[in-house]
């Protein structure tokens, strides 16, 4: 594993677990003591992580929502598990939304082969992925959203009532049984609320850190979310809580 694969292994698994102890790193990315440490004080002088005794823990960011360029290497793994699980739902003919978002956007590698396909969505992103792509592409008029390299519309920029949409994936920034799905952006929470409420089935994929989140902006309870779809880093209780809440939650395993 290269030094820079390596450092932002350390970031995506503290992402996850916020502390780690030194000897938890070296065990999971096979490397000594030495070389570990060396990688700790690049991440740490770049802001990333911190030193505490014995360890290191993330630093979170300070106001709300990350942008989207630090959210695409955070979790990879757990991110492309979730939407290849979320492929599978996607046949042959289906017109279906992609939401702007880091784990949304990784869907779109995984469907490029479909037949008849149609994809609307509101990312620049997953629209440069299926350029080349046989999949006819729909993309929502409005105003871009450069960090999140994104378009977020209103209803008199874009008339959503003409989109027949029969699967909605779309992403959130916090999810709990008593909300359910949140985000920080109003701009964004409109646009996919649009979105649910034009679409026949909606999936939610996120990843396990979103869960036990409200964040900012309400956006949908969870009786208008058909499935949660999200990796095996969740913790049991949530898993718990959504079964006995009638919430479709597929964990995805993270190979």
């Amino acid at each position: 594993m290269f030094p820079l694969e390596r450092q932002n292994k350390i970031v995506e698994l503290l992402t996850v677990h916020k502390v780690l102890k030194i000897s938890e790193l070296t065990n999971r990315l096979q490397v000594s003591v030495d070389t570990l440490r060396r990688d700790v004080n690049l991440l740490t002088k770049a802001g990333k992580i911190e030193k505490i005794y014995g360890g290191v823990k993330i630093v979170e960011t300070k106001f709300g929502e990350s942008t989207i360029n630090e959210r695409m290497i955070s979790n990879l793994a757990q991110k492309e598990s979730i939407a290849q699980a979320c492929s599978e739902y996607i046949t042959d003919g289906d017109c279906i939304y992609i939401d702007s978002g880091s784990t949304t956007y990784q869907i779109a590698k995984y469907i490029k082969n479909r037949k008849n396909l149609t994809v609307v969505t509101n990312s620049i992103p997953v629209i440069s992925e299926l350029m080349t792509s046989d999949v006819e592409l729909v993309i929502i008029g409005g105003k871009i959203r450069k960090n999140e390299q994104s378009v977020v519309t209103y209803d008199y920029l874009f008339n959503f009532d003409e989109l027949n949409i029969l699967k909605a994936f779309v992403c959130a920034s916090g999810i709990t049984i008593e909300k359910g799905i949140s985000d920080y952006n109003l701009e964004e929470a409109i646009t996919r609320k649009k979105m649910i409420e034009r679409s026949k089935f909606v999936y939610v994929a996120a990843d396990s850190s979103k869960f036990g989140k409200d964040v900012t902006i309400n956006i949908a309870p969870l009786n208008k979310v058909d499935y949660l779809i999200t990796d095996d880093e969740i913790d049991s209780t949530f898993i718990r809580s959504f079964k006995k809440a009638g919430s479709h939650l597929v964990v995805k395993k993270v190979e």
